[in-house]
């Protein structure tokens, strides 16, 4: 007998929430859509293609109409340039911008004698909406992302989507706006800031990291940058909600849904992370004197942090869940299972682990 699982093709799939979300995925059978191949042990097809490139469109479009998916999960996206190895912005705009229009395109015209993509899931970003917010904001608040690319790109494509959803012919569009990704494989700027790992691509960099070091967490003078909230949501969890998106049967009311998304619980102070990664802490005696040493930094190739990133690293931006908590309604703890301050503390779990072990051999 041949395969009866339903068909979901997953852009991005090498990345780590793709990575994250393949093995809640047994019930389906996965097309992996990428630059590279995942390093993974679960089941899947994979196809190489390049959404940055024009004709990547066509190219999905017949791999939608010729494996009858029924969803597609967008996660191809540029976040941090080191890691990717893209550096242009013309070529990051391409993939992440042109790239998420041309993914929408393909599953239109998939659809466009019959409804064969029945859902199609964006992760767009608490980014989005800028890097200072004047109380935690519902779906509807305005998005102003400045300064920083990855965060630009975010907001571009969210608006990409809301646009193109309602011609998507059939598929119901949902867009995540997550807050910062959190937990033990994670590595992102914010969590990198407090972790402290030197992740440039300079030598010295390279021989830092060999021998263990830390960067210091850097904040100007003041006490309100201490004070400042953050959230954050466990990888997992997000992989969960997009799970459960997927087989969810009751239809939605609209053809595009926005959720925000962050850990259950309080936000955390930017003291209260601190104190949690066991950084050493050391403040410039300006925003000006931050983004000096930010950049610094970055140009020496020591720190993966661009000083693009600044504002994001020094604001306060919460989101309001309350749309998150009624759309999953008695599966909410099941599937958000991190509060932010667990998920928080699970990207420092392994230095908790090497800790004890190096007391316990003492």
């Amino acid at each position: 007998m041949g395969d009866t699982k339903p068909t979901v093709v997953v852009t991005g799939v090498s990345g780590n929430l793709g990575l994250r979300l393949l093995p809640h995925l047994a019930d389906f059978s996965v097309i992996g859509v990428d630059l590279n191949s995942p390093k993974t042990d679960s089941p899947m097809r994979f196809e190489r293609l390049d959404l940055g490139q024009e004709e990547s469109c066509r190219s999905l479009y017949l791999l939608l109409r010729e494996s009858r998916a029924v969803a597609l999960v967008h996660l191809a996206f540029v976040l941090d340039p080191v890691r990717s190895g893209v550096f242009d912005l013309d070529r990051m705009w391409q993939i992440n911008v042109a790239g998420t229009a041309r993914v929408m395109e393909a599953v239109t015209e998939a659809n466009r004698d019959e409804s064969v993509v029945q859902k199609f899931i964006f992760p767009s970003s608490v980014a989005a909406y800028g890097p200072q917010l004047p109380q935690p904001v519902t779906e509807d608040f305005a998005l102003a992302a400045h300064t920083l690319p990855y965060a630009i790109h975010k907001m571009e494509c969210d608006k990409v989507v809301q646009q193109r959803a309602p011609a998507l012919r059939g598929s119901s569009a949902y867009m995540l706006r997550p807050h910062i990704f959190a937990g033990a494989s994670i590595d992102n700027y914010m969590v990198g800031a407090f972790r402290g790992t030197p992740n440039g691509r300079s030598e010295r960099a390279a021989k830092m990291r060999s021998q263990g070091k830390r960067l210091p967490c850097m904040l100007p003078y003041g006490e309100p940058y201490l004070k400042n909230h953050i959230q954050f949501v466990h990888v997992d969890d997000i992989a969960r909600l997009i799970a459960y998106i997927l087989r969810k049967t009751e239809p939605e009311s609209q053809r595009l849904t926005v959720l925000n998304v962050a850990g259950r619980g309080e936000p955390l102070t930017f003291a209260q992370c601190i104190e949690m990664a066991r950084a050493k802490l050391i403040r410039v005696p300006s925003r000006a004197a931050f983004h000096l040493v930010l950049r610094f930094l970055w140009k020496s190739g020591i720190s993966a942090i661009p000083p693009d990133a600044m504002p994001y690293m020094m604001g306060e931006y919460i989101m309001n869940t309350d749309r998150l908590k009624k759309f999953l309604g008695q599966s909410y703890e099941d599937v958000i299972r991190y509060t932010i301050a667990d998920a928080f503390a699970d990207c420092f779990a392994s230095d908790t682990l090497v800790a004890a072990q190096q007391s316990a051999g003492s």
